[in-house]
Order: C-alpha cells, then sequence, then structure tokens
C-alpha cells in the first residue's frame, strides 16, 4: 500500500499497527459509536487480476468465519465492507502484543503461567470447534496477549467452516512450525489439528524450544517421520506427566490424539499440578499471593474439620438473611473478586449473616469448590487469570446445585451471552451494587441453593417423546422449519410470526420451549418474555437478534431467565444443543417441581401495570390449567 488512507468507510485512520504481505491493519475511530477499533485492509490494486478474486474470498471467508462467533477469548469481528480499492474488516481494538512478540524480546514463563496461557488458548478452541470452524493457524502471532493478562485469538484468514468449500483438499495452509502432519499431506483436516498446533507452542513454552526446526522441507520431513525430544529433556522440572500430554498432543496421527481441547486442557493443568507438587523449585514458581491461595486453603481445612454454626437467630430475620436450613447452619457464599476491596466490602456486608469464603484467583476458588459445598459463588467478570463467566461455567461442572452469580463493573456483551448459555447464571449484579438489591438477591439464591441441595441430582435427559410443543416466533420461517427438521420426532413444533400469533397458538397446545426474536414485525417482545416467565415459569426461552444490546441481555437474564441466547445468523447446529438442553431441562421440570426456584425473576411491575402487559397478562391467564404447573407445596 503505497500511502496509508485517512479513512476507510466511516471509520478514522489513528495509525498504523502493522502491515503484512496482503494488507495493513490499523488503529481507527468509530464516530457513530466513539470507540477505537482495528481495521484490517486490503488493497484491491495490489493484486493482478488471477489472484485477487481468491484473496478476496479468504478475507471475506475470515469475516464470516468469525462473525458468527461470541467468545471472550476471540478478536470481534464488527464490521466488513468496501471503500473504492479497499476492502476492509472492522475488529475489536486488543490493548497488548502477540505471544510471538513476547518470545522474541525473550519473555520466559513459569509453569503455572504456562497453564493458564494454554486454557486460555484451549477455551475458544473448543468453543468454536463446536460451532464447526477450525482455525488452522495457530501459532504465537495469532495470539495476542492483552495488558491485563487475557488472551484473545485472531487471524482466522484460512479457518474452514463446516460449509464452506473455499479450501480444498491439496492446499497446503499454515505455518511449518505448528502444522499437524495431515496439513502437509493435503488431506482432510479436522479440529484435532489446531490441538496439535497448542501441543507444539506448550512445548515450547515449557522447553524454549520448537518441537523441529529448520526449512520448511526439513520441518516437513521431521513432523511426518521423526519423534520430538521429550520435554523433560530440555527442562528437568517438568515430571513424566507432561512428557505424556505433550508428546500425545503431537502424535502424527489424529486418532491418538486428544478428542477435544477440553480433554487436553483438563489433563495440561493436571500434569501441570503434578510438576509443580514434585519440588520445592517447581513450587517456589507457582507461589500465590497470601490472600490469593491461603486464606482459601486455610478456611478449606477448618470447613473440612468442623461445619461452622451460628448463632441463635433473632425473632426478626432482616430481608439479608436466607431461610434457617441444615439444622440452623448458615449459607455458605463464595465470593471472587481480584480486588482486595471489593472482596472487603463484600464480607462487611455479609459476613454477620453467611459463611463466607474470599479469593483473589479463580482458579483457586475452584480447586476449594471441589471438596467444600457452597450454596452460592458470586464471581466478578473481568479478571486477569480468568474471566467470571468461565470460571461459572467450570463451578456448573463441578458443583451444578451451586448458585451462581455474576458481578462485574463492564457491560461485555460475548461475557454476558457467555453467562447465560454456559454459566446459566441466577443473575447479573452491576458494580457499584446497591447493599438492599444485592443482599436481596444473595439471600434468595441462598434460600434456592438449600431447596436444591435436598433433592437427588438428577441428570437431565432430553424424553424421547413429549406432549408439549416447541413454538418458533420468527419473522422468517426458516428457522422453524429448521427446528421443525430437527425436533418433529420428540414433540410437535408450531409457529408463530407476531406474538400475538404465539399468544393463540399457547391457548391451544402447551409449550415447552419458545424460540424467539426479540422483534418480530417491530415489536418488541422482551414484555412477552417476562410476564411468561412470572407467570409459567416452567417455559424456557431461546432468544435470538441481530443486535448487540448488552444492557438487553442483562435486563432478560434478571427479569426473564433466558435459558440461552443465539446471534443471528442462527448457528443451526448450535441451536440443535440448545434446544436439546431445554427440552431436557422441562422433562426435568415436570419431575422435580421444586427445581423451578431457580427460575424465579424479578416482578416487572412497570410491563405489568402498561397496556401492552395487560394486554399479555390477560391472555396468559386465558391459558388457564390445560399446562403444567408446578406444585404451590
Amino acid at each position: 500500500m503505497a500511502q496509508d488512507p485517512d479513512q476507510i468507510g466511516k471509520y478514522q485512520i489513528v495509525e498504523l499497527i502493522g502491515r503484512g504481505g496482503m494488507g495493513a491493519v490499523y488503529k481507527a475511530f468509530d464516530p457513530a459509536i466513539r470507540r477505537h477499533v482495528a481495521v484490517k485492509v486490503i488493497n484491491k490494486e495490489s493484486f493482478d487480476d488471477a489472484d485477487r478474486a481468491y484473496i478476496l474470498s479468504r478475507f471475506r471467508h475470515e469475516a464470516q468465519a468469525v462473525g458468527r462467533l461470541v467468545h471472550p477469548r476471540i478478536i470481534a469481528v464488527y464490521d466488513y465492507g468496501e471503500d473504492g480499492n479497499f476492502t476492509y474488516m472492522v475488529m475489536e481494538l486488543v490493548q497488548g502484543k502477540s505471544l510471538y512478540e513476547h518470545l522474541k524480546q525473550g519473555a520466559t514463563y513459569d509453569l503455572r503461567e504456562v497453564s493458564e496461557i494454554i486454557r486460555q488458548l484451549l477455551d475458544p478452541l473448543g468453543y468454536f470447534h463446536d460451532q464447526g470452524v477450525i482455525h488452522r493457524d495457530i501459532k504465537p502471532s495469532n495470539i495476542l496477549i492483552n495488558i491485563d493478562g487475557r488472551i484473545k485469538l485472531g487471524d482466522f484468514g484460512i479457518a474452514r467452516i463446516d460449509s464452506s468449500e473455499l479450501t480444498k483438499l491439496g492446499e497446503v495452509l499454515g505455518t511449518s512450525y505448528y502444522m499437524a502432519p495431515e496439513q502437509f499431506l493435503s488431506t482432510e483436516v479436522s479440529a484435532i489439528a489446531d490441538l496439535y498446533s497448542v501441543g507444539v507452542i506448550a512445548y515450547e513454552l515449557l522447553t524454549g524450544q520448537k518441537p523441529f526446526v529448520g526449512p520448511t522441507a526439513i520441518v516437513m520431513q521431521k513432523v511426518l517421520n521423526e519423534a520430538p525430544r521429550a520435554p523433560t529433556q530440555l527442562n528437568t522440572l517438568l515430571g513424566p506427566g507432561l512428557d505424556a500430554v505433550i508428546l500425545k498432543a503431537l502424535a502424527k496421527r489424529p486418532e491418538q490424539r486428544f478428542a477435544s481441547a477440553r480433554e487436553f486442557s483438563e489433563a495440561f493443568r493436571e500434569a501441570i499440578d503434578a510438576a509443580l507438587n514434585k519440588g520445592s523449585v517447581a513450587a517456589e514458581a507457582t507461589a500465590v499471593p497470601p490472600q490469593a491461595a491461603g486464606g482459601l486453603a486455610r478456611a478449606a481445612r477448618v470447613l473440612r474439620a468442623t461445619e461452622p454454626s451460628t448463632a441463635a437467630a433473632p425473632a426478626a430475620r432482616s430481608a439479608a438473611q436466607p431461610a434457617a436450613a441444615r439444622g440452623g447452619k448458615k449459607a455458605r457464599i463464595l465470593f471472587v473478586d481480584d480486588e482486595e476491596r471489593i472482596l472487603t466490602a463484600l464480607k462487611s456486608v455479609f459476613g454477620p449473616h453467611y459463611q463466607v469464603y474470599t479469593t483473589v484467583d479463580g482458579r483457586q476458588g475452584l480447586d476449594f469448590l471441589k471438596s467444600n459445598p457452597v450454596e452460592v459463588i458470586v464471581s466478578d467478570q473481568r479478571m486477569p487469570e480468568m474471566l467470571g463467566v468461565e470460571l461459572l461455567r467450570e463451578a456448573k461442572q463441578i458443583a451444578p446445585q451451586t448458585v451462581r452469580i455474576l458481578l462485574t463493573g463492564y457491560s461485555d456483551l460475548a461475557a454476558i451471552v457467555g453467562s447465560i448459555n454456559d454459566g446459566e447464571i441466577y443473575r447479573f449484579i452491576s458494580k457499584p451494587w446497591d447493599n438492599k438489591d444485592i443482599q436481596r438477591i444473595i439471600a434468595e439464591a441462598a434460600t434456592i441453593a438449600f431447596a436444591l441441595a435436598s433433592m437427588p441430582a438428577k441428570p437431565a435427559e432430553m424424553p424421547a417423546k413429549m406432549d408439549e410443543s416447541i413454538l418458533v416466533v420468527d419473522d422468517n420461517e426458516s428457522i422453524f422449519r429448521a427446528t421443525r427438521e430437527f425436533f418433529s420426532p420428540t414433540c410437535n413444533v408450531r409457529y408463530a410470526k407476531t406474538m400475538k400469533d404465539a399468544l393463540r397458538v399457547m391457548q391451544e397446545q402447551a409449550v415447552a420451549v419458545i424460540l424467539a426474536d426479540v422483534e418480530t414485525g417491530r415489536e418488541d417482545n422482551t414484555p412477552m418474555f417476562k410476564l411468561l416467565k412470572q407467570e409459567f415459569p416452567q417455559i424456557l426461552t431461546i432468544v435470538m437478534t441481530r443486535n448487540s444490546d448488552s444492557e438487553l441481555v442483562i435486563d432478560l437474564i434478571n427479569q426473564a431467565q433466558v435459558f440461552r441466547f443465539l446471534n443471528k445468523p442462527v448457528n443451526l447446529k448450535l441451536l440443535q444443543g440448545h434446544m436439546q438442553a431445554a427440552l431436557a431441562r422441562f422433562a426435568s421440570f415436570k419431575q422435580q417441581p421444586a427445581l423451578l426456584s431457580q427460575h424465579k425473576v424479578e416482578a416487572a411491575e412497570q410491563v405489568r401495570a402498561s397496556s401492552s402487559g395487560q394486554m399479555i397478562l390477560s391472555a396468559l391467564k386465558s391459558i388457564g390449567s390445560r399446562w403444567f404447573r408446578p406444585s404451590s407445596n
């Protein structure tokens, strides 16, 4: 590009970030919403006719691959367009440097830091593998490390989408040091190739060397035919467990490697933990501040030794206190936040009425949760080691009956969506909080957790056949047709173009799950979502939208307990998984109606009092006894 432009589309160019063989990346300013962004630009005149169409197809393909992904570890794509000779893609601006730059400048990482880097890398890989996207070029230069230590994965320029035919067999794509054997052979490449690349990065971080080096032809020959040296031969602190994990990740045949990113992540973390416990040198490398680990570890020992008891409750219980349960023992709350002042404030508010545990380290909090029962876990979102949504997602796996709450001072849409889809949080509380509100929410959460603890844990399973139907509400029938194709053997799938039509359908037949756009026919459907959850909490709502409104999503968590959230255009594989989970959850409600306590919502009095709200309530009340309702006992 001969001269840097002053403006691309509506975006005002601020400065050049970097330049490569295909184009340049600029820091730019979006005047419409007044934020800085990164703009990747290709000058179409820089390529001859033979290459131009192919390169622009790949560029458009990258925007499509990433544009439908929502994850806090992936650099978000906001816009795509053309301006004269320029084709551009607008992305999230990451404040930081790539892992490649850090390594080039001599950065080294201890075992705990390596564990965190690999965990943060495998997390988004697992997510977009589930969405049918394979990156195929995982390498340090595509891994950006934010100034607060969070990883962002970018550059999906040669990613493959399940439905894409852009990449054909016979193409060798990737960066040789990090390519899996099957990429060199130009055969079918699966998601397991990405995990091989992560194995190479882990090897490099742990040993300071790549498994194989040299010209591309030499690297190719070694990748296909030679076994890499065991990592312990280069770093004696690692231990045999890490040898086994890394060498499995680097196996020549895909079926001999880890089957998923989650399996790789868990095995890697366990091997790191074993190496850290091996000797004093390794242990010193992972020492954490006493406030991060010592206090919580000490609390765990005390808790295991003797369950905490509480003094006799006063005759008049305040709204902040949960109902007594388990022989009068206090409800236990785990607060996770990287700011000590926040934890101190929370302890002062809740210490008198609850057994409170705190930590600034998310991983320590999860380890605590594995061996110590906790009724409520409240996590900050923006933490350097682990985002709150990630912590709550893992907490759900470890202790599914713990009530989970996200507490944060900023509205990150990807994090909020993740808190719904992965963490299934009970509430979203904004900082700074109102003491009365947070006390009320925690009291509700603790009471719910006590009720859940008294019930046997039964895994939810989607029934083979059910009487209730799925109701799809959308302007376009395509989502309805896809849903009917997936689920008509299980239940009836009905369609409505507007919420008025949906209410008529619900008067005819009981509905288990509603899949609806936030807006149909220019009508806002959020009042319906809120009132429906108040009147029929057993109905599960999956919301679709094209808009990126984080405040709307927060509102739908707190006042409508939306079960899942889908961006349009809808990924059908993701839709199928969410709907299966919803049908299974509805079946569990029928078997154990007490589970509905998790879906208690704040009263939307303003909505109830409005004219549209009164119309909706009247229609809902007319549905009456034909529906399964939770027992009042």
